[in-house]
């Protein structure tokens, strides 16, 4: 299977991932999840938020027992991020049946579309959307780098982009979901372990900087003159190093767009994204708040207007203590597995609002993610796979 989906949406000049949501690279990977299902004979469908599903069992039916990940990708991103888990669920059913575990409720692999939000800006969009945390005509207006609607794509890509929203009588079917996942970090590596599960993920979110300035010519406008938004957004950029570090928090400027984007003009829009976690919310508050007045203070002296819009949040996940310690127990029944915390953010931490989440993590020897350098050792890929089927052999055949 690894092999197979290997060459999917990979760019040749970086060996990195573009997988993006309702585009070409899209459609293979969700062509690669329906084939996966048939040859296994599992029951397929596409939900009405374009999510697929592979089912074990009744679909209709309640208590399931769900696992999955995603399939798209950050720009250039690396092999790992949301296929291993999609990979190693679909690998966790054949052990199940290998081992001749007769389940007793409804097993399912589930690949939740647009989870890293790299086209249209909002991550975990298939998941927020099930959920009902993000409204259908928001989503629908979403608009990608060339203007492109998410509505508009997903009907390109032949799904109703109408019938998109809250779907709580799916999620009312669903008794536990289990998500594996690479480890986006080196605490099992420290560890010395291959698999371990998550306690908490952080609070996060992204907000959208506006650097409004005057455009002028690079070669005839005095600096005395000059009302260059990008000496706002450079100066931001380094106070959000340093607010971050202070507090002990994250805080990255990881996108970036200029207007008119010329070599001899000087800008006049500047338009940076901030992604921001902390370990607590309140911090994470106080961090983007100090980072957004250094913004501002800056931008009075360069007669830059500045101003902050919030496109997404999400607050601290503590997930289900009892299916944590179940789950954990269950995957470390020859040895305890490590309890670690996480500030990436997955579909699992969205769902837990509405039903028993929990995760595995893989690990990750160099903690490289989001590169086309990131990587898992195939013994440790094989290890998730066993602790996933033994955690869905216990909570779905016993």
């Amino acid at each position: 299977m690894w092999r197979d989906f290997l060459p999917l949406g990979r760019h040749s000049a970086t060996g990195g991932y573009r997988r993006y949501a309702w585009t070409g690279a899209d459609a293979e990977c969700r062509e690669w999840f329906r084939a996966e299902a048939g040859a296994r004979g599992l029951a397929y469908e596409v939900d009405r938020n374009g999510n697929q599903w592979a089912w074990l069992g009744d679909p209709s039916g309640r208590d399931a027992v769900v696992t999955g990940s995603h399939l798209d990708s950050v720009p250039d991103g690396g092999a790992f991020d949301g296929p291993l888990g999609v990979v190693s669920s679909f690998a966790a059913l054949d052990e199940l049946r290998a081992r001749g575990a007769a389940p007793r409720k409804p097993l399912a692999v589930v690949n939740f579309g647009d989870e890293e939000g790299a086209r249209f800006g909002l991550a975990c969009a298939g998941s927020r959307l099930t959920a009902g945390q993000l409204d259908p005509d928001r989503a629908r207006a979403l608009r990608d780098a060339d203007g492109v609607t998410l509505a508009r794509a997903m009907e390109h890509a032949g799904h109703d982009p109408e019938a998109i929203g809250a779907d709580p009588e799916r999620l009312a079917r669903i008794g536990a979901f289990v998500e594996l996942h690479v480890e986006q970090g080196r605490a099992l590596d420290l560890a010395g372990r291959p698999v371990g599960v998550a306690s908490a993920i952080w609070p996060h979110g992204r907000w959208r900087f506006d650097f409004r300035g005057e455009a002028n010519h690079a070669g005839t406008t005095r600096l005395e003159d000059r009302r260059d938004p990008m000496l706002t957004y450079a100066t931001t950029v380094l106070a959000a190093r340093k607010k971050a570090r202070l507090a002990g928090a994250l805080a990255t400027f990881g996108k970036v767009r200029v207007e008119p984007n010329g070599v001899n003009a000087i800008a006049s829009v500047v338009r940076g994204w901030l992604d921001s976690r902390a370990a607590d919310e309140a911090v994470l508050t106080e961090v983007v708040a100090a980072i957004k007045q250094a913004a501002r203070e800056r931008g009075a002296r360069d007669g830059v207007d500045v101003t902050v819009t919030r496109e997404s949040f999400t607050p601290v996940v503590e997930f289900a203590h009892d299916l944590r310690d179940r789950i954990a127990a269950l995957a470390g029944a020859d040895r305890p597995v490590p309890v670690l915390p996480t500030g990436a953010g997955h579909d699992a931490g969205i769902l837990s609002a509405a039903v028993p989440t929990a995760m595995l993590f893989v690990r990750n020897p160099t903690g490289v993610s989001h590169s086309p350098a990131e990587s898992a050792a195939e013994d440790d890929c094989l290890a998730g796979v066993t602790a996933l089927a033994d955690v869905l052999e216990g909570l779905a055949c016993s």
